[in-house]
Formats: C-alpha cells, sequence, structure tokens
C-alpha cells in the first residue's frame, strides 16, 4: 500500500514511456524542441513492466496511465500493454496521447489489453491548431479518435487547453462536438509546467472563465456530491445528461486533498506530486540488482514524504525543474 502522512492512499500510477513528442505545443516545448533523456537512462520495457507488476501485486494500485511525451513513440508500447493486461489483479489500463499514430495502433492496442485512451485536442480549426502545435497534423488526430472509437477504446476522454486570445472562444464548440460524437470533455486549466517558465496566472483561461463560455449555450449541473471521489475533474451533467463535461482546476480549484496519484518517469524515478521539486530514484535500485521487496520499500518511502499539496499559489511555489513532456501527465 502506498500511503502518506495526510492519509491518502495511492492507486493510480502515471507511467511516463518517453519524453519525446512529434508536437511542440506552444505551452509544453519550445519551438526548437529539447534536450531529450539519454536512451541509456530509459527503463528498458521489461523494467517498466517489473516496476508496475511491483505496483499492482504489492503496493495496491488499481489504475494505470501509460503517458509521455507521446506514449505512442514508444516502440514496445504494445507489448509493455500486453505484459501489463496479464497482471493478477488486472489493472485498468488507459493511454493520454496526442493521437498522432492512434489510427494505426488503436486496433492492436486494445487487443493486447488497453481499455481506453485519453486523447489531446485544444481546437477544431486546422490552423489554430498549426499555431498551438507548430504541426500541421490536426486530420490526424482527428483519424486517431475514430479509430480509437472503432476500437471500442471507451469511453474516449477528450483534453483540451484552453489560451485566451487563440482558441479560448472555442469552449461551446467544442463541447458540441464530443458531445456529437460521445466523447466526454474535459478542459484543463494551463499549468506552470513549460520548459521555458514562462507560464503566467494573470493570462491563463480559469475554470470559472469556461464554464462562462459554455453556459450561454448548455444547461450545467454540477454532479452530485461524492460522485468525483479522487477523480481530477470536476463534472457536470451537460442538458440533463447523461453527456458530461469536466474541468481540471489544478490552478484555482485544486484537489490534492484526494490526491490518489503516484508517477513513475520514463528515466525511472517516482514523481509523488505533478508540481514536485524532489524525486526519488528507483532506476539505480532496481539496475544494482534490488529486490522487489526492496524496490516496494523504496516506493512507500517516497510516498510517505508526499506533501500536502501543489503549492500553486504560495509564495515559496517554486516551478519544476521538468517540464510536462518529461513527467507525463
Amino acid at each position: 500500500m502506498l500511503l502518506d502522512t495526510f492519509g491518502r492512499r495511492a492507486v493510480d500510477l502515471r507511467v511516463s514511456l518517453t519524453d519525446r513528442c512529434n508536437l511542440r505545443c506552444t505551452y509544453c516545448m519550445p519551438e526548437e524542441g529539447m534536450t531529450w533523456l539519454a536512451k541509456s537512462t530509459l527503463l528498458t520495457d521489461d523494467e517498466v513492466v517489473r516496476l508496475v507488476r511491483i505496483a499492482v501485486t504489492r503496493l495496491g494500485v488499481r489504475e494505470v496511465r501509460f503517458t509521455g511525451g507521446e506514449p505512442l513513440l514508444r516502440p514496445g508500447l504494445v507489448g509493455i500493454v500486453a505484459a501489463c493486461a496479464l497482471l493478477d489483479p488486472r489493472p485498468e489500463l488507459s493511454l493520454t496521447t496526442n493521437g498522432i499514430g492512434l489510427a494505426r495502433t488503436a486496433s492492436a492496442l486494445r487487443a493486447a489489453g488497453l481499455d481506453r485512451v485519453n486523447v489531446s485536442l485544444d481546437t477544431l480549426d486546422p490552423q489554430t491548431f498549426q499555431r498551438i502545435s507548430r504541426r500541421d497534423r490536426h486530420h490526424d488526430v482527428l483519424a486517431g479518435l475514430d479509430a480509437a472509437g472503432a476500437a471500442g477504446l471507451s469511453p474516449i476522454k477528450v483534453n483540451a487547453v484552453l489560451m485566451r486570445g487563440l482558441n479560448d472562444h472555442e469552449a461551446p464548440d467544442l463541447l458540441g462536438w464530443c458531445l456529437a460524437r460521445g466523447y466526454e470533455l474535459r478542459f484543463i486549466e494551463q499549468m506552470p509546467l513549460d520548459p521555458q517558465h514562462g507560464w503566467d496566472r494573470a493570462t491563463m483561461v480559469t475554470a470559472a472563465e469556461i464554464l462562462d463560455r459554455l453556459q450561454p449555450r448548455f444547461t450545467l449541473t454540477p454532479e452530485p456530491p461524492g460522485r468525483r471521489g479522487s477523480a481530477p475533474a470536476e463534472r457536470w451533467l451537460v442538458d440533463g445528461g447523461p453527456a458530461r463535461v469536466g474541468v481540471i482546476a489544478s490552478v484555482t480549484r485544486p484537489f490534492c486533498r484526494a490526491c490518489d496519484r503516484t508517477r513513475l518517469t520514463a528515466d525511472g524515478q517516482v514523481r509523488t506530486c505533478l508540481f514536485a521539486t524532489e524525486e526519488s530514484d528507483l532506476r539505480t535500485a532496481l539496475r544494482a540488482g534490488a529486490s522487489d521487496a526492496e524496490l516496494s520499500g523504496l516506493w512507500r518511502a517516497a510516498m510517505w514524504g508526499k506533501k500536502a499539496g501543489g503549492g500553486i499559489g504560495e509564495p515559496q511555489f517554486r516551478q519544476p525543474e521538468r517540464p510536462m513532456s518529461a513527467i507525463g501527465g
């Protein structure tokens, strides 16, 4: 069991498989790219599976989400999913992706045991997509969403980040588009996780603003109290339901008290929080021959030291050195 001193239990593991990405979204990466992690530092496929197995069979993890960077760039992804699907108890397996490449991999991932996907899509306009991502791949994302639906990777969740003066006016259109296709849309407040450290809270589109943009077109009813649990998204019924829309307000409405997540980076570091400034190294111990029991102990110790919250808004807050692409969402 992964407990911290505040009584929270981590049952949701986010596993980053690579820090690389085939987009260069303005809120995530500089246009010229970044210095990538050295290949020798990345966990091998077998090492990833071993640590996931330890998390599931020894530490009580019930959900595993594969992330990046862009996890579809990991050559061994299908094999990793297949191995994790054979674990007992079997965890729920999901993937967060930009959707590029999903059209050719969705069926194989479903056959391997992947349960569902979250796909990032910030705009319905190809030109705006190119401005945000610096790549002309909007059509590939849409094709990936279609393929995910055809493969049965559902429920499909669409993640969107709104940026002031760029795509914030699209909130109602994005929701209408997702409703028509049976996707659950989740808006995410832009977070201070960019490598340029250029995030400015004053220019961020807040959860309150997002709801204000939606309500002229849709009737939004908060989900009944107690339904949220540890989920990062607050959810509203749309026009009486059953369709829902979510908002992940990590900045203006932190949900740290209910956090049930632990994170493993592509180079084998445990992160107890998305905004953590400290990490705990499992890779070195793993490669030095540590037993499953010893690795479990290191992981438990890391989680025991988890802080009460991410600290955004506090005077002492410092943005993590790792950007989002190197942490895993």
